[in-house]
């Protein structure tokens, strides 16, 4: 025991050591999976200087061969295997831009090599791959974070400080809208729509895929509170261009004080990430990723916050800060794994209570 005890102090002592020995360099970043349409914001992001591609991993050669990220590296540096692009590049982070069930695969072959973890949001298709991944995160000491585009809100964030400071009283109520007219119907292109629209590959149609932006809000905003039932309506508003997910959710999480719906859709009449919270004392609508209202004293006035400071603007300067120790992840924070494994099983329980007609405890 003693001789382990020192090898681990140690491994200790190298470990800030290492990581001076990055200071200042850009992020050594793999990327596994190239289907996913938030693709370009890599590709919009990779001549900042602040991270490189290492690798790209694809198993569909199709797909492989014709990406937006051809055109920025090497093609000697796409594989056709995982496990291979891992070894031979060696990052320090790999981002997850395939389907939501290829998470879990992801993370089985990156943790016991010690590389961090970013997926796309959610974090997986159903509690069971949720477990599995937190499990491998914690036996191997990786970081396994999930990117929402909300989490980058300066607005988001405003809210959540007035709500924390009492400025709009007790909460009562959170409502959340996300979602656009369809992913047909905006064009997302077939390498991506084909897993997007699958029941086992997603995990579900809009339920999933703008569902999840609601949950991990109101976890965040509420510290980590388990609800203590969880409802939901899943409807096919479109069956002829979704038949096999449903293109409209609506999920209601019951808490002893308050009540949040989350109404997701890919049924919009146009595309909408923004929420209501209403308070004891008055209420904060955040209308765009940088204009909110806020109703206090009987009156009602529109608020621009405040930039968010780096690394909190951006999710990749926010994953380099995670994997280079520079900033702490603290539970339920919008990325944490906490948060976003009991995304998950809000999500699993809403489309539970659709299947039944009941309420799910959970």
């Amino acid at each position: 025991m003693k001789r382990l005890l020192n090898v681990m102090w140690f491994i200790c002592g190298l470990l800030p050591l290492a990581l001076a020995g990055q200071e200042g360099k850009p992020l050594r970043l793999a990327v596994a999976g190239l289907s996913h349409g938030h693709l370009a914001d890599v590709v919009r992001r990779i001549d900042r200087g602040d991270f490189v591609v290492t690798g790209a991993y694809e198993q569909d050669a199709q797909i492989r061969e014709g990406n937006a990220l051809r055109r920025k590296i090497d093609a000697s540096l796409f594989y056709g295997d995982l496990d291979e692009m891992l070894d031979r590049t060696k990052p320090e982070a790999v981002i997850a831009y395939g389907s939501i069930f290829d998470h879990l695969r992801v993370v089985e072959a990156c943790a016991p090599r010690g590389i961090h973890v970013m997926v796309e949001k959610p974090l997986a298709v159903n509690g069971i791959h949720a477990a599995k991944i937190e499990a491998l995160a914690r036996k191997y000491g990786i970081w396994v974070l999930t990117n929402y585009e909300t989490s980058w809100y300066d607005t988001n964030h405003a809210a959540c400080r007035s709500i924390r400071n009492g400025e709009i009283g007790t909460i009562t109520r959170i409502h959340v809208y996300d979602g656009h007219q369809g992913p047909f119907e905006i064009g997302c292109g077939k390498a991506f729509t084909d897993w997007l629209t699958d029941p086992v590959l997603n995990g579900g149609g809009a339920v999933i895929d703008f569902g999840c932006y609601g949950a991990n809000l109101a976890v965040w905003l509420l510290n980590g509170e388990q609800p203590q039932s969880v409802y939901g309506v899943l409807n096919h508003q479109k069956p002829d261009k979704y038949p096999e997910v449903d293109d409209d959710a609506t999920i209601i999480l019951n808490y002893p004080s308050l009540t949040v719906q989350v109404m997701a859709s890919w049924n919009w009449p146009m595309n909408r990430k923004n929420m209501h919270v209403y308070g004891s004392k008055g209420y904060i609508y955040q209308d765009t990723p940088t204009q909110m209202r806020v109703y206090r004293d009987r009156k009602e006035t529109t608020v621009t916050p405040p930039k968010l400071e780096p690394p909190y603007h951006d999710s990749f300067d926010y994953l380099k800060a995670v994997v280079r120790n520079e900033i702490r992840v603290a539970p339920y924070d919008l990325a944490s794994l906490e948060n976003n494994v009991l995304v998950v099983r809000i999500l699993e329980a809403a489309i539970q209570s659709a299947q039944t007609g009941k309420a799910v405890d959970l």
